[in-house]
């Protein structure tokens, strides 16, 4: 196996540990490509979406021929100069699907059995039942809006709790349908039918407020509602004007509209973002924040040892794929 010259920039420290078993002489840092010194003119350089390549960054590596970025986009990377330059890129195009989903779930859960309140409840010694009656799941009906792979592993997370499952898609798989055993519906029967609803749609111009006012009014006043896509899918006002309207017997969020712009759940990690973006400051004085039927957490679906590691190994394996001439994941 032929052994490259190898750089990593945007690493956390216990990656930094990993990469350096594996490849000693290799270069490592935490810091962001501009301000991480010498590299060694590396041969495979592992990136994050802090370090942009350009063709002048390329010009300072002339032997580079591989850059591993650890994220699924990848558009921190000018793609026509690294073909130009004959310098293969690769990215990691899945890790957080099974993550994600059980947040969704976890979410939900602790809704229909009021969960956050109860445990309120007994850290002040109050351990009466008054206003903890749950909902069972079984039997009922989930809606799941997005069918991609965060939606189609929560669909057979549902089914295991025998729930009965309807989806919306932009673009249905008919075939999908069939081996998980759901059933395609428009938008709005899916709301007025579902006792929960959970949103794994990207944000895209269509799916902005796709959960609007006059949508959110179409919900059963006992149904659940559960986001941990994107903050944009539903409308704030439109929300708050729901519950106030007595539709939703609870919502749980991992994101929030007013959030800063997120391009891979993995920056929220970095110190570069930390120093952007306060999530407090997004997050302080939100209605949604203190409303007695409202959950939220801090955009933390994705964050699981599990989820970190499968990118850390994913990446590891892209390069270790390129030094044996078959390499994957490649985007460029």
């Amino acid at each position: 196996m032929n052994t490259l010259r190898i750089a990593g920039v945007e690493l956390e420290p216990w990656e930094i540990t990993r990469l350096q078993e594996l490849w000693p002489q290799g270069v490592f840092s935490e810091h962001r490509l501009d301000e991480a010194g010498d590299l060694g003119d590396p041969e495979a350089l592992i990136i994050f979406i802090y370090s942009a390549i350009t063709a002048e960054t390329l010009a300072k590596m002339p032997n580079l021929k591989l850059i591993a970025t650890m994220s699924t986009g990848f558009d921190h990377l000018d793609l026509a100069a690294c073909k130009a330059r004959g310098v293969t890129v690769c990215n990691v195009p899945t890790y957080g699907e099974n993550t994600v989903a059980e947040h969704a779930l976890a979410l939900l859960l602790s809704l229909s059995r009021s969960i956050v309140p109860s445990v309120n409840h007994t850290r002040h010694g109050d351990f009466r039942l008054d206003g903890l009656r749950g909902t069972d799941l079984a039997g009922k009906t989930a809606g799941v809006i997005g069918t991609g792979r965060i939606g189609r592993r929560f669909i057979a997370m549902a089914k295991g709790l025998e729930m009965q499952v309807i989806a919306y898609d932009l673009k249905p798989q008919p075939a999908l349908a069939k081996e998980l055993g759901f059933t395609y519906v428009d938008l709005e029967t899916l709301l007025k039918t579902s006792d929960a609803v959970s949103l794994h749609a990207p944000a895209t111009p269509e799916t902005f407020h796709l959960l609007n006012a006059a949508r959110l009014m179409m919900m059963k006043p006992t149904a659940f509602l559960v986001n941990t896509a994107r903050g944009t899918l539903i409308e704030t006002q439109g929300l708050i004007a729901a519950l106030e309207a007595g539709k939703l017997a609870g919502v749980g969020l991992d994101v929030l509209e007013e959030e800063c712009v997120i391009r891979e759940e993995r920056e929220l990690l970095s110190k570069a973002f930390q120093k952007q973006c306060d999530l407090r400051v997004a997050y302080a004085d939100h209605l949604l924040l203190e409303h007695p039927r409202v959950i939220i957490t801090p955009h933390n679906a994705f964050n699981s040892h599990e989820a970190l590691l499968r990118i850390l190994n994913t990446t590891i394996a892209n390069v270790t794929a390129f030094q044996e001439s078959q390499p994957a994941n490649v985007v460029s």
